[in-house]
């Protein structure tokens, strides 16, 4: 496989799209150096090839011919059976623990509350991956090139499904140890949990899910740690790969709509990125359009986009504009809120390769509610999924698209699901169950399905079941 038509860089402005997300600036960086900004502009890097010296399959069909040859690790891989649209990597050095054997299936159920047509909506179902979240598509990648640089330690701010992917990824490989900050009473159980049995140490400081990323970036800068949070490059190189099974699972053809939770805009960054290089390769005739779903609590990228007019702009979006939204929610102690744990972020890292993402898809934002979340939830779960919560905020933002006439019922739609519903049981119980599990939500939920307490008695317990033939 070609590895030298790699580079990270921030591009010129003709190159802005291809190459990195400051036009401002353009220095290009080996794949042995750990960076993740550049140090000219401090603006996040991409990981850019020269195609012309990479062997591009001419169709993305040829792909396939990897599913009859799945004892090879590489192949059996989500990600690595796709490796030359991410050649930054020798195989020799790929790190693989069976990620992305995912599903993407049609659902009406989902699709009937959505307000969609039969056989138009898909849920892709990142939740089967090795650690229970998509997290996985990107931390085989970023765990790649830890081992390419030779890090033997490395770390990550987490609300849960950060850090259990690569507390996995060092268990599982014994290449590094790992370091994982998380804010006090932000992380779910069902997510610390897997980080504390594979072997990561914790630290938790006082703080949320921001501050614990502003400090492990300074720490892993001054001590020469390898960071893995989505500022790392490399790890959006991995999601990039759940586009390309959405693609697969479709036969190859190119869906109306992608709808994702926004939380640290990772997804939504790589997402953008592999579309827009798969049209540039001339692999895909067209880019579906791209949703990004916030929590109302958590909804900086809603606000500064749909209400305040945030955009691209050619790679020099207003930062005054940012600067002032960020020094407002300072100043009013604003704190994310949302029981969507996964995507309770104010500030989010991947804003600026966001907003590039939603150009080059021609997107939108959407906020919904706690409610609105745990309701799509509920329902996905009927539908045989069961999910994190952040996974209900797409089917969410579906619903209320639809409604807004955005997207129309005969549309092509998918929604990703971020994570298993075991990453946060509490969740579901408080939902279906709050006499059990004390609810957080402050509205009384649409399909709430609570245990029958019935006594011990034959008789009683004839007569419940009578009633529910």
């Amino acid at each position: 496989m070609p590895t030298g038509g790699f580079s990270i860089a921030a591009a010129s402005a003709d190159l802005a799209y291809q190459a990195g997300i400051s036009p401002d600036a353009s220095e290009t960086f080996g794949v042995g150096e750990v960076l993740t900004v550049c140090p000219q502009t401090n603006d996040l890097l991409d990981v850019c090839y020269d195609w012309d010296r990479v062997e591009v399959p001419a169709s993305l069909k040829e792909f396939e011919r990897r599913w009859g040859n799945r004892s090879n690790p590489l192949d059996f891989s989500g990600v690595w059976r796709f490796r030359e649209l991410l050649p930054f990597a020798p195989p020799e050095q790929i790190v693989t623990i069976g990620e992305g054997q995912t599903i993407l299936q049609t659902s009406d159920p989902v699709g009937r509350y959505v307000g969609m047509n039969p056989g138009n909506l898909f849920l892709q179902y990142e939740g089967l991956n090795p650690s229970g979240s998509f997290k996985d598509n990107g931390m085989t990648a970023a765990s790649t090139h830890a081992r390419m640089t030779g890090a033997k330690i490395a770390a990550c701010a987490s609300t849960g499904n950060t850090s259990a992917s690569l507390a996995i990824y060092a268990g599982a490989t014994r290449l590094f140890r790992v370091l994982v900050f998380i804010g006090s009473g932000k992380i779910a159980y069902g997510k610390l949990s897997q980080s504390l049995d594979y072997g990561a140490r914790t630290i938790q400081i006082e703080g949320d899910f921001d501050d614990a990323l502003a400090q492990v970036r300074r720490v892993c800068a001054e001590a020469g740690i390898y960071l893995c949070n989505s500022v790392n490059p490399f790890r959006l190189e991995g999601q990039k790969a759940i586009m390309y099974r959405v693609l697969e699972g479709l036969h190859w053809d190119v869906p109306d709509w992608i709808v994702v939770p926004g939380g640290n805009l990772g997804n939504s960054s790589a997402f953008g990125k592999a579309f827009l290089e798969l049209r540039q390769l001339g692999l895909i005739d067209r880019i579906p359009r791209l949703a990004v779903i916030n929590a109302h609590g958590a909804n900086t990228l809603y606000e500064l986009y749909e209400e305040h007019g945030l955009r691209w702009n050619a790679g020099r979006p207003d930062q005054s504009l940012i600067d002032r939204f960020y020094e407002k929610m300072t100043a009013d102690e604003r704190r994310a809120q949302t029981l969507a744990s996964a995507i309770e972020i104010n500030r989010p890292v991947n804003l600026k390769k966001c907003l590039r993402a939603l150009e080059v898809c021609d997107g939108l934002v959407r906020e919904v509610t706690d409610a609105e979340i745990l309701d799509a939830k509920a329902q996905i779960g009927a539908g045989g999924f069961g999910c994190e919560p952040a996974s209900g905020a797409s089917v969410a933002g579906a619903k209320l698209l639809r409604a807004q006439g955005v997207i129309a019922p005969g549309d092509r739609v998918v929604c990703i699901l971020t994570g298993h519903q075991l990453k946060d049981p509490n969740a579901t119980v408080g939902y279906h169950a709050p006499q059990a599990e004390a609810s957080k939500n402050p509205e009384k939920p649409a399909f709430a399905n609570p245990p029958l307490v019935v006594a011990n008695d034959f008789e009683k317990i004839m007569e419940v079941i009578r009633r529910f033939e």
